[in-house]
Formats: C-alpha cells, sequence, structure tokens
C-alpha cells in the first residue's frame, strides 16, 4: 500500500492537492482530480482511516461488546448489526467481555481512545449481577454515546433496543396452556438477570390468570451449567409435567433431548417452548417448538438507532428512546 505523501511524490505534487483531488475538492480540476485518482488506483491507495477520524473527530467505527460470541443469540445479533453498519459504510470493532465485567471495562477503555464513535453492548453477567456501571458513565461523559441490547441496567441513561420478556413469555405459556396443558413446568439458566425475572414472572402471571395453580416444585432453576443435564433429568422424572417453558435457549434444547432419552413421547407426553430461532429448534429432535426473539432484528435496529445519534447533533442528548422488539411465537407441535 501507498501511503498519501508517497502518491504526493510520485504525482509531483503536494500532499494537499493529492488529498483535495480525493475528496473531489472544487479546488482541483477535473484532469488533475482523474490522474491522482488513477494513480490511487494503480498503486493501491487506501487512506489512513484512523489518522482521518483523528482530525475530523469522526471513526466511522462502530464498537460492539457482547458477552458470548458462541450464544447463537448474540451471534445473530452481531449479523445484525454488522451488515447494518457496512449499509451506512460504518467499520465495527467487536469485543468479547466473556461475561466479565473487568473485560467489559477494559475493553471500553481500549476502544474510546479515538477509535469508535459509539457503542453497542449488551452488559455482562458480572456487570449486573455486581451492579456496576460506572464505566459506561465515564463513556457518557466522553461524549460517545451507547446504545444497550438484551442486557440492560435502568442506571445507565441511554438508548435501548429490548423485547417484552414478560409478555414473550405469558403468550407462551397462554398458548401451552389453551393447547390443554395445565401442568406447566419452568426451566431457566438465567435467574440471576433480570430478564430471567421478568420471563419467569410472565409464566406465573399466565398461570395466574387462567385460573391454574403456581407450585414452586415445577421451577427449576439451573445454576452451575456443567450440571445442567443431569438437574433436567432428575426434574422431569420427579415431577408430573405435561409441558415446559424454557427461559433461555439452550435448557428448552436439553429439556427437548433428555425427555426424549427418558422415553417421554414429544410433544405428546411433554410438550416444550423454548427460545431460539429456525436454525437452534433443529439441534432437538422432534424439533423444539420456539419463541423467536428475532435477533438479527435487533442488531439492525440498534445500529441505525446508534447511527441517527451520531449523524443528527441536533438531537438532545436526554431523548433517549427505549424500543420493544417483536417477538414470534413457533409452536411447531406442542399438542
Amino acid at each position: 500500500m501507498t501511503t498519501l505523501k508517497e502518491l504526493a511524490k510520485l504525482l509531483n505534487v503536494s500532499i494537499s492537492t493529492v488529498s483535495k483531488a480525493l475528496n473531489d475538492s472544487a479546488d482541483i480540476g477535473p484532469e488533475t482530480k482523474k490522474r491522482v485518482r488513477d494513480a490511487a488506483e494503480l498503486y493501491n491507495y487506501k487512506p489512513n482511516k484512523m489518522a482521518l477520524g483523528l482530525k475530523i473527530n469522526q471513526t466511522k467505527t462502530i464498537g460492539v461488546i457482547v458477552p458470548d460470541i458462541l450464544n447463537h443469540f448474540f451471534a445473530k445479533v452481531l449479523f445484525g448489526i454488522e451488515k447494518a453498519a457496512s449499509e451506512k459504510s460504518y467499520d465495527t470493532i467487536v469485543c468479547i467481555s466473556h461475561e466479565s465485567y473487568q473485560n467489559e471495562q477494559q475493553s471500553i477503555n481500549v476502544l474510546t481512545n479515538g477509535r469508535v464513535d459509539g457503542f453497542i453492548m449488551s452488559l455482562a453477567t458480572e456487570t449486573l449481577e455486581k451492579n456496576h456501571v460506572n464505566h459506561l458513565k465515564t463513556s457518557h461523559s466522553i461524549k460517545q454515546p451507547i446504545v444497550l441490547f438484551d442486557r440492560v441496567s435502568e442506571k445507565i441513561n441511554c438508548d435501548k433496543v429490548v423485547i417484552d420478556d414478560q409478555q414473550a413469555i405469558y403468550n407462551a405459556t397462554k398458548y401451552l396452556i389453551e393447547s390443554g396443558r395445565q401442568k406447566i413446568a419452568f426451566v431457566s439458566d438465567i435467574a440471576h438477570l433480570e430478564i430471567g425475572g421478568l420471563r419467569q414472572e410472565g409464566y406465573t402471571k399466565a398461570l395466574i390468570e387462567n385460573g391454574l395453580p403456581t407450585n414452586d416444585q415445577l421451577i427449576l432453576t439451573i445454576d452451575q451449567k456443567d450440571e445442567a443435564h443431569q438437574d433436567i433429568k432428575r426434574f422431569l422424572l420427579s415431577q408430573d409435567i405435561d409441558a415446559v417453558i424454557s427461559a433461555d435457549n439452550t435448557s428448552g434444547i436439553m429439556c427437548v433431548n433428555i425427555a426424549k432419552d427418558l422415553g417421554f413421547k414429544v410433544p405428546k407426553d411433554i410438550a416444550i417452548i423454548g427460545f431460539g430461532d429456525e436454525e437452534t429448534s433443529y439441534l432437538s429432535f422432534p424439533q423444539m417448538s420456539y419463541i423467536n426473539q428475532n435477533a438479527e432484528d435487533i442488531g439492525r435496529e440498534a445500529t441505525e438507532l446508534l447511527i441517527r445519534r451520531l449523524e443528527n447533533k441536533s438531537e438532545k442528548a436526554v431523548n433517549y428512546k427505549t424500543i420493544k422488539m417483536s417477538t414470534s411465537l413457533y409452536p411447531k407441535a406442542t399438542t
């Protein structure tokens, strides 16, 4: 790759002339512009985006921090972010917190040093559990906007993109009740997160409003993921259950496969609905019914929300929005 200085020397013109020609300045004639552009293409000149960003105080780059790239939901959100950013000529830099507050803080410190114009984030489990959000408030103090998605904090005044977690589970539970299920269990490995609590509230609300008793024995909270299979196996054997609602995107799949291994007919004996999408539903047999969070749409909405704030300088910083995205219920075979 050729630098701007080298390109100017090759053409025997000033650096300023090359820069203006490449930026289509009216000060430069059409012949010079063509000569400069032809040479730039021939010698593979690419502008230094970081240097240009420091000069104009804009990098056209978005920092994205997700808790777990192996989680299918976050991978799909990231796909939506990168696709929407590319359409608006923005690049993305992705960091993974691995559910660690310290990693999340370090990523923000690195990226705030002139590398990105703003952030799209889902908070780490440790950040939410410890309720540590000062690192996010610091980023606000240097005027870099943040859009939080999925895992958010009310302590941070910023734009947010979420789903209605309570309503999503409420709708799924109500669907099972209307399908004739009476002994519906609730399984979750995210009870420690706010969204986990909201989803359990939706389950309980649907039972109460439809005249079914609530029973703590029908609620399984998975604390250690490496023990999840044994926990689910014991739970299914010890309870009289005709349906299961999963609050996350892995427990439901495990429930389908374990129930089948135990000799239950799914969905005839036990109907199971979990969070997921078409791709993840194929990880179980029979194919799991699922609540689709439309993760790619969440990524797109978060990106468009951030770019609008970056490019609309007149918009008041306090006019923050919380957008609730719709979910879709795909009952493959619950009866």
